[in-house]
């Protein structure tokens, strides 16, 4: 199984649960509409890695900041890439499709170690993602349209979350290609106060 860091430890999560359209800018910025309901879906652990590769110019990044699950509550925070094969998601929306050829694929959940975060200061987090030095996502919990308990709680109603799996709470505007040598750079913020760097470099995908 595909493995992430928390507190110096390797972990084994058995699947990545994703929120989609959770920014409202970012549902603008791809000319979609507010859903009524929370839009969940799933990678599996075989989408896990923490190596980020290139793909093609039709694969884009989505910044997100990302909770791990212990007990079903909250205990980690981290940072995590979910990669979208673009064309593959248009055609399967169009086409009334699921989402796994565009949203699943090996190694399109791309995470930061984790560290320990406690659930009455995740109201605090905020993200900045930076490419090649210049500021490309920036995310609070307050932009988000359903917060990361909300998130928990809705889940929690038909899915059972087992120990160490993740939660990617959405992206906010800011999504693109990237390229083959692009430096990613990722700061989480608690309380206006640095918890996490951490930097990814693509590389050529290996298949």
């Amino acid at each position: 199984m595909n493995s992430i860091i928390f507190e110096n430890s390797e972990i084994f999560p058995s699947k990545v649960v994703c929120v989609g359209r959770n920014y409202v800018e970012h549902i603008k910025e791809l000319g979609n509409e507010i859903p009524e309901n929370m839009v969940l879906f799933n990678k599996p652990n075989s989408a896990i890695g923490n190596e980020l590769f290139y793909f093609s110019d039709t694969h884009r990044f989505e910044g997100e900041i990302s909770f791990l699950i212990k007990n079903s509550e909250i205990i980690g925070v981290g940072f995590g890439l979910d990669l979208t094969n673009k064309d593959a998601q248009e055609y399967a929306k169009q086409k009334g499709l699921p989402w796994e050829r565009a949203k699943a694929f090996n190694n399109s959940a791309i995470f930061s170690n984790f560290i320990p975060i406690n659930k009455n200061e995740i109201k605090d987090l905020k993200m900045e993602l930076s490419i090649n030095k210049k500021i490309q996502q920036y995310a609070t919990i307050d932009l988000m349209i359903h917060k990361p308990n909300s998130i928990l709680s809705e889940i929690k109603k038909f899915m059972k979350l087992e120990d160490n799996d993740i939660i990617m709470s959405g992206t906010p505007k800011g999504v693109g290609s990237y390229s083959i040598g692009d430096i990613f750079e990722v700061k989480l913020f608690l309380d206006n106060k640095e918890i996490l760097n951490y930097e990814f470099t693509a590389k050529g995908y290996r298949g």
